[in-house]
């Protein structure tokens, strides 16, 4: 059983604050580059692409969030607000519970703002502050951070520790529709956004989404089986079992993170000497887990339903190598990492075991992305 009260830290300093969300803005538009190479190679498709860059817009007007609410962090604002608190063990990643937070944050924002001074009018009394007192305003920059906080929460659209399934039609009319179901969580487990894509057939008369009985029904169960520590054939297996006319042809699942920092993070193992080797710059110090679990159907069994009647089952393709699909309960998995040129180039060096199979994204400012 881990530590909470070890593995768990607060951000209280500002300085130290503010590098960790500039560190993850950068981190965050480096995973949609990464993102659309995968799709250069077809690895994913258009529409995957797509969701997944939904769900990484999210997770940075999260990040954003956070920045603005603990913009003052360690300063004199007159009030107790505490800090930022993060997982530095086992992600990197903020914890769950200041998702939770801001969640019910969100539900009361429009409360707040009606109660705040506009944003503007802030603006005119730290002028007057500023010029007549010659002070530094501090608690009315804080007042304005928490502002700008709530007006994000009321733009929507962040990526929460429950983020319910929606449904893209892919293609096909009656008999057979084909769709892509998207849904996200943030495992409260190891404190990680997790990201779950179904593409599933529909043999039903009424298409899915506009479905009043099952689609409600697929969300809940969906929302239910979205654990970390479930097998993809478990979830896969008992979608199908639940829903006959319902046949799940492809489940993939995105663990984002850790992201290991050796200012931040309390690594352990290869990457902490791969870290403290780079001695990288600022901004660069840091690399990011990414792991894509997959599961596909390799064949239809028909199976006995009722008196008179059969439905279709999948059967599910494991991994063949060393019976570790049964292990695993997937048809594939791939660990990638990215990280910046310099951690890269210690990584090279060092050479540490267990990380030849594992994919490099190295990236850069500028944009570029190479793999190795």
């Amino acid at each position: 059983m881990t530590n909470a009260a070890n593995d768990h830290r607060g951000l209280p300093d500002t300085q130290a604050s503010r590098r960790y969300f500039a560190k993850f803005e950068k981190i965050l538009t480096h995973l949609g580059r990464v993102a659309a190479m995968l799709h250069v190679e077809n690895r994913l498709t258009k529409e995957e692409v797509e969701v997944l860059a939904r769900y990484v817009t999210a997770l940075n007007l999260t990040f954003r969030a956070l920045a603005m609410k603990y913009l003052l962090v360690g300063r004199d604002t007159g009030q107790f607000f505490g800090s930022l608190t993060m997982d530095v063990k086992d992600s990197g990643f903020p914890t769950v519970t200041e998702l939770l937070v801001m969640a019910n944050d969100a539900a009361q924002a429009a409360q707040h703002l009606r109660t705040m001074p506009s944003v503007d009018a802030l603006k005119d009394q730290m002028v007057a502050e500023i010029i007549g007192d010659q002070a530094i305003p501090t608690r009315l920059q804080f007042t304005l951070s928490q502002r700008l906080y709530y007006e994000e929460l009321t733009r929507g659209k962040l990526f929460w520790a429950r983020n319910d399934p929606q449904c893209l039609w892919l293609s096909g009319t009656e008999p057979r529709r084909r769709y892509l179901l998207h849904w996200g969580v943030y495992d409260s487990q190891v404190n990680l956004p997790t990201i779950y894509l179904m593409e599933v057939e529909d043999s039903g008369r009424d298409a899915l989404p506009k479905d009043d009985r099952r689609w409600p029904e697929v969300q809940a169960h969906l929302m239910a089986q979205s654990l970390g520590g479930l097998k993809l054939l478990t979830i896969a297996q008992g979608f199908d079992e639940t829903f006959d006319d319902l046949h799940p042809k492809r489940l993939r699942r995105f663990h984002i993170g850790p992201m290991y920092s050796h200012s931040f993070t309390q690594q352990s193992g290869p990457i902490r000497e791969v870290l403290e080797q780079a001695r990288a710059p600022e901004g660069q110090d840091w690399a990011l887990a990414w792991t894509l679990e997959e599961l596909e159907s390799e064949r239809v069994r028909q199976e006995k339903s009722g008196w008179f009647s059969k439905v279709d089952r999948e059967v599910f393709a494991l991994d063949p190598f060393a019976g570790r699909g049964a292990e695993t309960g997937t048809t594939a998995t791939e660990r990638m990492v990215i990280l910046p040129e310099r951690p890269f180039q210690a990584l090279a060096e060092l050479n540490p075991p267990g990380f030849a199979s594992v994919r490099k994204f190295v990236v850069n400012d500028a944009g570029r992305v190479l793999s190795y």
